[in-house]
């Protein structure tokens, strides 16, 4: 479990794939020396374990299935990633709860600076629409917003300049993918409301 507090931006080494599956390999020389080996950290927001540990370096494998949802698969040497270690039992929630497990990338529509601020619109796919909610709480690229704004297609957040510097969201540019998760809340509401709704008549 996460916040979507960012504690880091590390910078993406490699990324390779082998006959032992997809290995990413990430500088983060803050937080790695607070990091050992079988840790779980989310990297843009998808929880991974770290498998090694060397020099402030840390290694991680993918699964096929963590390519295919996220943004992890289009990172290259010298990406910004954003990286958070797990909740401890007695830690402060300062966001709001993420479980690292990626519902979808997305395309970014449009990043705009209005006065001290940004506008950042993402797409929106049908299938996850109905778990987005005015003034509810999304996690992009791991980083805990509030949601300002639904529009038919797509919602739009408001980056304050410190997240802004203090994410790979300053690096961000219309065009790119981002990794979303969507409310926990929002996903455990739908499934108890299916299990009362009335069923069709046959």
């Amino acid at each position: 479990m996460f916040t979507g507090l960012i504690e880091e931006v590390g910078v993406v080494l490699w990324l390779r794939a082998s006959g032992r599956g997809t290995h990413l390999q990430i500088a983060a020389p803050r937080l790695a020396g607070h990091i050992h080996r079988g840790d779980s950290v989310a990297v843009n927001g998808c929880c991974l374990t770290v498998t090694t540990y060397r020099d402030k370096h840390l290694t991680f494998d993918l699964l096929e299935e963590t390519l295919d949802r996220t943004n992890l698969r289009d990172l290259r040497r010298g990406s910004p990633v954003n990286l958070e270690r797990a909740l401890a039992a007695d830690g402060r929630v300062g966001g709001h709860f993420v479980q690292g497990h990626v519902d979808c990338a997305a395309n970014v529509l449009a990043i705009e600076k209005m006065g001290d601020d940004f506008r950042l619109e993402i797409e929106l796919p049908p299938d996850f629409s109905h778990y987005v909610a005015y003034k509810g709480s999304i996690a992009v690229n791991g980083i805990s917003l509030t949601v300002a704004e639904v529009l038919p297609n797509s919602f739009a957040v408001w980056i304050i300049p410190h997240t802004k510097r203090q994410t790979n969201l300053d690096a961000i540019h219309r065009g790119d993918s981002v990794n979303l998760e969507f409310d926990l809340l929002a996903k455990y509401m739908e499934r108890m409301l299916s299990r009362v709704a009335p069923r069709p008549e046959t």
